[in-house]
Order: structure tokens, then sequence, then C-alpha cells
């Protein structure tokens, strides 16, 4: 009922840049939450940043002052900025929506993900 979509993962050089996004779509009231997480081999998923609706946003110790959540409220869009980034930055980075369906139904969806991957 609701999909969320990942782009923009890619090769990137350790100390550069890239910036991530997130779709949206289907029946949605409203969202009230809006997340990256990501996960390497072996290891468990964590939060690397997230947004609500009222802007309060919340970062992953390692991430801090390096990446930057940000919405795009009218396209129902999620991104994530990413500098100097370090090779322990390698994973696959998933997206995560909550919200109210359009039938006032609570619900929480992930992508599909999209891997990172810092390396010379």
């Amino acid at each position: 009922q609701v999909q969320v979509v990942e782009s923009g993962g890619t090769l990137v050089q350790p100390g550069g840049s890239l910036r991530l996004s997130c779709s949206v779509s289907g029946s949605i009231l409203r969202i009230e939450a809006l997340g990256w997480y990501r996960q390497a081999p072996g290891k468990q998923r964590e939060l690397v940043a997230g947004i609500t609706r009222t802007n309060t946003t919340d970062y992953g110790v390692s991430v801090k002052g390096r990446f930057t959540i940000s919405r795009d409220n009218a396209k129902n869009t999620v991104y994530l900025q990413m500098t100097s980034l370090k090779p322990e930055d390698t994973a696959v980075y998933y997206c995560r929506a909550e919200g109210f369906t359009g039938d006032y139904v609570p619900f929480g969806s992930w992508g599909l993900g999209t891997q990172v991957t810092v390396s010379s």
C-alpha cells in the first residue's frame, strides 16, 4: 500500500560526498517520520538519521557533523547528504517511512536499500 524507494547509492572515494534520495508513495494520510538506516554485512541495522513531522532530527554518533537529513514534503521525499565519507560508511542504506494510510491505519514501511561503497 505504501511504497518506499531509495536511490543514489554508488561507489565513492574516501573524503567524497554523496546524496541519497528516498521517495514515498501510495495512499498516505500523513507521514510522521522518515529515517535512514544502514546495514553492513554481519552487522545489525543501525539508525543513521531520522526526521519527524515537526522537523526534529536525530543522528547516529558516527555520522554527526558529516551527514544531513532533509525532506521535501511536497514530493514526499527525504534526502541524506553525506560528506567526508569514510570506508566505515560502506553499507546498504535503507529508508523507512512511518505514518498513517488513507484508511487511518498506521504503517511503517522499508525500502529495499541502496548500496554505498566508500573505497579508493
